[in-house]
């Protein structure tokens, strides 16, 4: 038998602790992100044990996952209802072209903060940071033509 092929993925997961929905809808209207499933925590198949879930979030969202562009992101309101705080790493949006930047970065930093406007790198001829309104920090990037 031949070496064995790597089909290892490493996928972001995002608990917005009672802000999912409103997470995944900001997502969808700025990047387009196509929503492939959602759970509510009142549909799953298992009653969660005591204690692990708040109350409240019966209708909060168990897990979903959507797409935006070749990459899936998955997400929760997980089981804390205290703020969410992101720290340690950024996404980072990959874009054909300046003017997708100018849009994603436009639309992200609604209600958010920038950290670095777009601007022109040594590595990009259009690079920014921003967190946005749920504090996801975010790097859009456009990626230099090919040359040949």
């Amino acid at each position: 038998m031949g070496p064995k092929k790597d089909t290892r993925v490493v996928q972001p997961y995002l608990f917005f602790n009672g802000n999912c929905e409103q997470a995944v809808e900001f997502y969808r209207q700025a990047l387009g992100a196509e929503v492939e499933m959602m759970m509510r925590f009142k549909e799953s198949p298992d009653t969660p044990p005591p204690g692990t879930v708040p109350p409240g979030f019966e209708n909060k969202i168990m897990h979903t996952s959507f797409r935006i562009g070749e990459s899936t992101v998955m997400a929760s309101d997980g089981c804390e209802s205290e703020a969410s705080r992101f720290q340690g790493f950024s996404l980072s949006l990959s874009v054909a072209t300046e003017a997708e930047a100018d849009r994603a970065f436009a639309a992200l930093s609604d209600g958010g903060r920038v950290q670095m406007p777009l601007t022109k790198t040594f590595w990009s001829p259009r690079f920014g940071m921003l967190e946005d309104r749920f504090g996801v920090a975010w790097m859009i990037i456009t990626m230099p033509a090919e040359t040949e």
